[in-house]
This record gives C-alpha cells, sequence and structure tokens, in this order.
C-alpha cells in the first residue's frame, strides 16, 4: 500500500510500519527461515513501490509470483489478516497489477536475451565455469573482436570467433600475447555445454531494453517485470550470473539522477546466496561495486535470502532497510547465524531481539528501516501486510493470454539473427575457400597447359622426327631410284652395245661364212668333185665365222 507519500508495508501493535521512498534506493534485505513468510513480504514491497508508480523487477523462483496480474479474493488467511489489522478502514483494496512475463528459455513469459558482447567477459567466464587463464583468454577473444569491429551476439558468434583465433593464434600471440589452443579449446567445449543446457537462448537479439521496464500503466501504477526462473534455477551460477548481468545493465545503462523522491526501479533478487556461493574475488567486487554507485541510478535492490550471513559483509553493510523473518536456531551454527542477524539491528530497548526473532510467527518480522533522515530506526516488532493481488497459482492459459496482451510481445517475441561475427567470418572463409578454388584451378589450368604444351612439343618433335625420316627415307628412296635408272642406263647402254655387237659379230660372222664358204669352194674344187667343193664350202664358212665371232670377242 501506498499511503501519505511512505509505502505502507506493515503495521507494530498500532503504528503503521512504512518505508521512507526517497530512502527506497539504499536498498535492502528479506530474510528467514522456510515458510516464515518472506515471498508475502517480498509481494507487498513490490506491490507498495508499484502503487506509488516505481517499476519493480522480480525474479520469481517458485513459480507463485505470477499471480500479482490477478485480483486478490480476500480468501483464507488474507481475508483473516485483513480483518484483524484493520486494514479495509485505511484504504485496502484488492485488485491486479500490471505484470509483464519473461522467461530466458521463452516458455513461461517473453524471450528475455542479452548479446555475448553485453554479457562481457567476466560474467561470460561465470556461466562456462572457466579458471583464471580462460577467463584472460575470453577477454582477448574480446578484444580482438572489437578491435576488428566484429559484433559478438549469439553463441554462434563467439565459437566462429574462437574457431578463427586458434586457426590464427599464431599471428595473433605476435599483438595479443600467448593464446593457448589448450585454452581456446577448453573454452568451446564449455561454450558447446552451455547451448546444450539450452544456454543458448540466453543470448540474441531483439536484446533486452531497460528502458520498456521503467514506466507507469494507465493507472499511475509502476510496471512490473516478473522473470520466472524455474528452470533457470537449476543451474545456479546461470541463474545468479544472469541476475547479476540484470543489475549490471541498469547501472551501465541509466544516467545518474542524484537523490530522487523516489526510485526508479527496484530490484528483488529472490535465493540471493546463489550469487555469492561461488564467486570469485573479482566478481564479489563488481557485485559490492554496482550494489554502491547503483542507488546515485535511481535503482534499489532487494536481496531476498534464508539468513543474512549468506550476504558478504561489503554487500550487507550497504542494505539499509530490513525484513527479517524467523530463524531457527537449535545447532550451536544456527544459534552463532541468528545472534549475528540479531545483532545487526539497532536495538529495541523493549524486547530482547535475539529471543524474538526465535519466537516470531509466519508473517511476523523484525523490520528497522530507514528514517527521513537515512538513520536506521530500532528493530520493531511488525505483522506484515498481506498482499493486495491474488495469493494463488496463475494457470497456463491465463499466462498465456497475457503474454500474447503484452504491449511488449511484438517487439521481443520473434528472434531475428542480424549480420555479425559468425556470418563475416563465414563469408571471410568462403571467400578465402573460393581465392583457394580459384588458385587451385588456375595451378590446374596452368598445369594442365603446360601438359598440353609439352605435349604438344613432343607431337611436333614427334612429326618433326618423322619429317626427317620421311625425308630421309625418299632421299634413300631417290638415291636408290638415281642408282637404279643409273643402272638400267647402264644396262640398257651396255645391252644396246652387246645388241651392236651381236649385229656386227652376226655381219661380220655371215660375211665370213661368205668369203671362207667361197674360199672352201674354190678349195674343194681343187680337192675334186662337188663333195670336194660341198666340203670345203662348209670348213671355209665355219672356220670364217670362227675368226670372226673371236675378234668381236676381243
Amino acid at each position: 500500500m501506498y499511503q501519505e507519500q511512505k509505502l505502507y508495508i506493515g503495521k507494530s501493535g498500532e503504528e503503521k510500519v512504512c518505508i521512507y521512498p526517497k530512502m527506497a534506493n539504499r536498498h535492502g534485505l528479506i530474510a528467514g527461515a522456510t515458510g516464515t513468510g518472506k515471498t508475502v513480504s517480498l509481494r507487498v514491497l513490490a506491490e507498495s513501490f508499484s502503487d506509488c508508480g516505481v517499476s519493480v523487477f522480480l525474479a520469481d523462483a517458485k513459480g507463485d509470483l505470477a499471480s500479482m496480474s490477478l485480483k486478490g479474493t480476500g480468501e483464507g488467511s488474507v481475508g483473516g489478516r485483513v480483518e484483524k489489522l484493520g486494514l479495509e478502514k485505511e484504504g485496502f483494496a484488492y485488485h491486479a497489477y500490471p505484470v509483464t512475463f519473461w522467461d530466458v528459455f521463452g516458455e513461461k513469459g517473453l524471450p528475455l536475451r542479452t548479446t555475448i558482447t553485453e554479457m562481457g567477459p567476466l560474467l561470460l567466464s561465470r556461466i562456462l565455469n572457466l579458471n583464471d587463464t580462460q577467463s584472460d583468454i575470453l577477454t582477448i577473444i574480446f578484444k580482438i573482436a572489437d578491435d576488428e569491429g566484429l559484433l559478438l551476439i549469439d553463441t554462434k558468434d563467439l565459437r566462429a570467433m574462437l574457431q578463427y583465433v586458434s586457426e590464427n593464434a599464431k599471428e595473433l600471440s605476435l599483438t595479443y600475447g600467448n593464446i593457448a589452443k589448450q585454452s581456446l579449446t577448453a573454452i568451446i567445449r564449455a561454450v558447446i555445454t552451455l547451448e546444450e543446457a539450452g544456454g543458448e537462448q540466453f543470448f540474441g537479439e531483439p536484446a533486452l531494453s531497460i528502458g520498456d521496464w521503467i514506466g507507469t500503466d494507465c493507472d499511475g501504477k509502476g510496471k512490473i517485470q516478473i522473470l520466472d526462473c524455474q528452470k533457470l534455477m537449476q543451474s545456479p551460477k546461470m541463474y545468479s550470473t544472469f541476475l547479476l548481468w540484470l543489475m549490471s545493465e541498469l547501472y551501465e545503462t541509466l544516467p545518474e539522477a542524484g537523490d530522487l523522491p523516489k526510485p526508479k526501479m527496484v530490484f528483488f533478487f529472490d535465493e540471493a546466496h546463489m550469487l555469492f556461493d561461488t564467486a570469485n574475488r573479482a566478481l564479489l567486487e563488481k557485485i559490492e561495486q554496482v550494489v554502491k554507485l547503483i542507488r546515485s541510478k535511481g535503482v534499489g535492490i532487494y536481496f531476498i535470502t534464508q539468513n543474512p550471513k549468506d550476504i558478504p559483509d561489503g554487500v550487507l553493510s550497504q542494505l539499509g532497510n530490513k525484513i527479517q523473518h524467523a530463524l531457527h536456531a537449535y545447532t550451536p551454527g544456527e544459534q552463532k547465524g541468528a545472534k549475528a542477524a540479531a545483532q545487526a539491528f539497532r536495538e529495541n530497548p523493549e524486547f530482547n531481539t535475539y529471543e524474538v526473532l526465535q519466537e516470531l510467527a509466519i508473517g511476523e518480522a523484525l523490520v528497522s528501516v530507514l528514517d527521513e533522515e537515512g538513520i536506521p530506526t530500532v528493530v520493531k516488532r511488525c505483522t506484515m501486510l498481506p498482499p493486495q493481488s491474488n495469493l494463488g497459482t496463475l494457470d497456463d492459459r491465463t499466462r498465456e493470454e497475457q503474454i500474447r496482451g503484452s504491449m511488449l510481445y511484438s517487439k521481443y517475441n520473434d528472434y531475428f539473427d542480424r549480420d555479425s561475427a559468425y556470418e563475416f567470418l563465414q563469408r571471410m572463409n568462403l571467400q578465402a575457400q573460393k581465392e583457394a578454388e580459384e588458385a587451385a584451378a588456375q595451378a590446374a589450368a596452368q598445369k594442365e597447359e603446360a601438359v598440353r604444351q609439352k605435349e604438344q612439343e613432343k607431337l611436333e618433335a614427334a612429326q618433326l622426327k618423322a619429317q626427317e625420316k620421311e625425308q630421309l627415307r625418299l632421299q634413300k628412296e631417290q638415291e636408290k631410284e638415281a642408282l637404279r635408272i643409273q643402272k638400267a642406263k647402264e644396262k640398257e647402254e651396255e645391252a644396246k652395245k652387246k645388241k651392236a655387237n651381236r649385229v656386227a659379230g652376226s655381219v661380220a660372222r655371215s660375211a665370213a661364212g661368205t668369203v671362207g664358204r667361197e674360199l672352201g669352194n674354190s678349195l674343194g674344187k681343187s680337192i675334186g668333185g662337188s663333195f670336194g667343193k660341198r666340203l670345203g664350202g662348209n670348213v671355209g664358212a665355219s672356220l670364217g665365222r670362227g675368226i670372226m665371232s673371236t675378234l668381236f670377242k676381243l
């Protein structure tokens, strides 16, 4: 409730217990054992902030805050407490609150996304569970991406960047220092593990714009953003890191505001112990820095946990408004924690804080707030107000209707993937591949041309050799033919010569025969008779031919 310019949260007897709006950004704590009423107190504070026009963020760890979007009914213990505290006379009324549902997995609310760049290497290292060396390498990766103008939006951008650095580690190490490939491999494995766990849905666009969370509805009530964390809390480190990023984003986005009459926004961090359980020194320093400085941005942070000892002293000292529900102190350790919680309050002389702390009933709390001067009030035993919204549950159908009816649905529901490191490096790889293919094709063409040229030269050489061989053959044939012709000519001349000799011989022999025959006849006549004439003629002819033949042979 919001009355008399104050946040009305409970009653101590007949006295109203209120938080001054201008002191609300001095942060706060809601603590207590399980089942003592922390969630109801959280709802009452959130409703009161909304009533005075302050925007609110709630991490819904158990799914029991979603019904704030429904009007309360006054059933059960709520109605009884309204009557007991006489709240109807004080203007208490049941009504719903302007709630927008969010879910990093996009199942029970609008997808709540951020980019790899906005998360930053420190927080991302925590999500990825990296050691110090690997965290340093991741910081270098971010630096290289920034220097080369590469956008890291989603996990595939980060994987592409890691692959690029791995492939060029030798060259990049000259500028950025040693980049161990073993560390790069470990980071890549961690990113893949995150993706398999559904973590890739954290990163992408449209990324959250904090400005969409700040403002009021048409009735002047502050907007309430509820992040469903039931699934997210299955990974405590992821849960706490994501909420820490939200706080950091508020700090880095919002301008300096100084001391405002009331906060711009109040951030409720449920199960706060998860934020600090596994935080290293650097992270604790960052958390403490954000808590200290974000006040000047007009933001209040309220941690909800079971025991104040879950909060580091440096952070706890910054929490001015405290609501402490009952703590059970059975063991020595529990007793020590309860005493420390009691001693954190400004003592009230009317009762023993330590004893009362263990006697508180459900819905009761020890409360100390900052007065108008910023001084903690003495601790008071207080009965907390009941919520004005519905204390039940929200069915899936109603939740879906409200999600789709949100004015932010069209902006955040649909994922889009713009040009970033992955696409750039893919194009660069494709270009390099294309150039390599072109170079390979050119080399192959040159090789083919060389082979062709060699074959051509070989062919030309063979042709030349064949031509020379053919010319030699023709020359030989010509020489042979010329020799044949010469021989034929000589043979012909010899034949002509022989023929002439034969003719001449024949003529000579004929003449010699005739002469011889005549001589023989004459001789035969002298011998006697016709017989002697014939004999002498034949002998003379043969003798004459023989002599001529011998002569012509010579």
